[in-house]
């Protein structure tokens, strides 16, 4: 299905039945943007570290306990009209996460933490917009990471974005409470 087909607006319903094409689809004020997915090893494997040292955080917390999920999780920010966007790894609290059916794939409602790993294709148009639009649903905490730089950029509502390099301590306060990982820990 072209864009030129599809409606002016459409629904999360209508952009999840879509084909799984190798194109990453995300709705804007129900518009769709369609990207082609491209991932090296090096992001892949960032995304599979940076769940790791979440999911190590998350073991030591007491229940009842959020949920990690990456792999570009949808995740569906507001309604009418629809912000649906793909997400490489999020953090959902354990009150979103209770409120999510266990039949599907898609998240619900607003993550504390968004995590977006650079990729060759990205634009800092798109990367920019993505960021200004968690933020603007109260995404609390955004991390960008750029493999290329080794750095990770961290965004939160009403303040100055912080860059991380690898001989620096990336924290969550106080939204993951005692979260912290060596940012080189994030890129071996």
């Amino acid at each position: 299905m072209s864009v030129a087909t599809l409606p002016a607006r459409m629904t999360t319903e209508e952009l999840l039945a879509l084909p799984d094409d190798g194109i990453d689809r995300w709705l804007i004020d129900g518009r769709l943007r369609e990207d082609p997915i491209v991932r090296h090893r090096l992001q892949s494997r960032i995304i599979i570290r940076t769940h790791y040292v979440l999911g190590s955080w998350l073991e030591h917390q007491p229940p009842p306990r959020g949920s990690i999920r990456n792999g570009k999780a949808s995740v569906r920010l507001r309604r009418d009209p629809d912000w649906t966007v793909g997400i490489d790894v999020v953090y959902i609290s354990a009150e979103l996460a209770a409120q999510q059916p266990s039949d599907t794939t898609l998240i619900d409602g607003v993550p504390v933490l968004a995590v977006e790993i650079l990729s060759p294709t990205d634009t800092q148009e798109i990367i920019y917009q993505k960021i200004d639009r968690y933020l603007q649903a109260g995404v609390a905490l955004v991390w960008v990471i750029n493999p290329s730089f080794r750095t990770v950029t961290v965004y939160r509502p009403n303040a100055e974005p912080e860059m991380l390099n690898v001989s620096q301590e990336l924290t969550a306060e106080p939204h993951l409470p005692g979260f912290r990982v060596a940012v080189a820990q994030l890129f071996n």
